[in-house]
């Protein structure tokens, strides 16, 4: 009996260490902001630090090179181009409604100006600018959401109890000082939710630094997300540590994949009843990287945006913004195609639901209260079967309206589709449908 119990008390230690024991009840300030973050269902991700100067993606210093080298890059960032304006612009244009900003990479360096180290945006680099500063007043400008992603892992400072990344830095990685460490994170977390207006989210990244220790680490993930709450009290929080989401948070983030999916091998949890979310990128990688040219098509993006959308998720689509301030010329082509197709359809994906089926080979679907729009991706097919068990009272083409053949069978609603233009990138097809309550 004493072994069970020793065993019972082990095993509530390590799910309490791991933050998913504690109860937590969302208030209805953050229960409206979860709606509100759901209707919105397409964000840009934006990745941009100093380690855009040697433009070989966010994870630089992690490939073997000296932290003490690597931070001198800072010497030399001056992103003379850099137009908050310009930016916000863009990606609005193209129809996202928030903007999630790399605040602090695992690279340890700040893109706001922290009194909590030298080693930010404006201490440390002749620019001088408050990156983050301009980039909030922008957004709130123009009114779209500021979400700031904010790592929990620093391959830089001696406090940081080392994880299993960020191990040739130069660093001693026998230093830790985990009291020390969180003070810091919480400090500049204090600064973060308390100087720069209203913030949507933050965006959590690196639980999984520890995630092979034999003894758990206990990140205190209880107390920093009460006190995150307690800051702002309609601000999400979202951790990327690919686990089941732990108490306290309020959206569940997949990488790379969408909800149910493991393509990327960096998903597989379960699918919560939270608002969820997808981040994927538009390229190869997160941050700039020169020799990165290999940009999605736009049907590509369109369709990945609909398809989370048919699974009830967001789609975070990812940037990265080069050394000298500018958004690569691509993307900037990428944001203003899928804008033009947002601006026509935009309002089959804002505040609808998941589907009322799975995938399908030829499309998806998503609902708005009694209306199903068909999202129709083979131009080829002619006879669709729409497995659900809604019966149709009339459909159209959802972009000029006129009339679409269809029959309500045991099977679910048959549509008979003209000849469509091969290259169409979603052929919706609007329903009304009511479903049964």
């Amino acid at each position: 009996m004493k072994r069970i119990i020793t065993l019972i008390a082990v095993i509530c230690a390590i799910s309490q260490s791991w933050g998913q024991t504690a109860v937590y009840t969302p208030s209805d300030d953050i229960l409206n902001a979860r709606k509100t973050f759901a209707d919105n269902r397409f964000g840009i991700f934006l990745h941009w630090g100093i380690y855009s100067m040697f433009a070989q993606g966010e994870w630089y210093l992690n490939s073997g090179i000296s932290a003490e080298e690597y931070a001198k890059a800072a010497g030399g960032f001056f992103p003379a181009k850099f137009n908050a304006g310009e930016w916000v612009s863009a990606i609005k244009n193209a129809g996202a409604r928030y903007i999630c900003f790399t605040s602090r990479h695992h690279d340890g360096f700040s893109m706001w100006h922290t009194e909590q180290s030298p080693y930010n945006i404006v201490d440390a680099t002749p620019f001088g600018r408050d990156i983050l500063r301009e980039l909030a007043d922008e957004c709130h400008r123009q009114g779209i959401k500021l979400h700031l992603y904010y790592s929990h892992i620093d391959w830089t400072r001696p406090d940081y109890p080392s994880g299993r990344t960020g191990l040739s830095t130069g660093r001693d990685s026998t230093l830790r000082d985990w009291p020390s460490y969180y003070k810091f994170m919480n400090s500049q977390l204090t600064e973060l939710l308390t100087r720069y207006g209203e913030i949507g989210a933050i965006w959590f990244d690196g639980w999984w630094d520890h995630d092979e220790d034999k003894t758990p680490f206990d990140w205190q993930l209880t107390e920093q997300y009460a006190m995150i709450h307690r800051l702002q009290p309609g601000c999400l929080v979202g951790n990327n540590h690919h686990q089941t989401p732990f108490a306290g948070e309020d959206i569940q983030i997949f990488e790379r994949d969408l909800p149910g999916e493991n393509t990327a091998g960096l998903s597989g949890q379960s699918v919560s009843a939270l608002p969820l979310e997808t981040c994927q990128t538009m390229n190869g990688m997160w941050g700039y990287k020169i020799k990165d040219q290999d940009y999605k098509d736009t049907n590509t993006l369109v369709r990945y945006l609909v398809r989370a959308a048919g699974m009830g998720a967001n789609l975070l689509l990812n940037i990265g913004p080069q050394p000298d301030g500018q958004l690569p010329a691509t993307a900037l082509l990428r944001l203003a195609e899928i804008g033009k197709w947002m601006n026509q359809y935009g309002s089959t994906v804002y505040g609808t639901s998941h589907g009322d089926f799975p995938a399908q080979e030829w499309g998806t679907s998503t609902r708005k209260d009694d209306t199903l729009f068909v999202h129709i991706f083979d131009s080829s097919a002619q006879k669709i079967i729409v497995p659900t068990s809604a019966k149709a009272k009339n459909a159209v083409c959802f972009i000029d309206r006129k009339p679409v053949r269809f029959k309500n069978t045991t099977d679910g609603i048959l549509l008979e589709l003209e000849e469509r233009p091969t290259d169409e990138i979603d052929f919706v097809v609007e329903i009304k449908a009511p479903v049964k309550r």
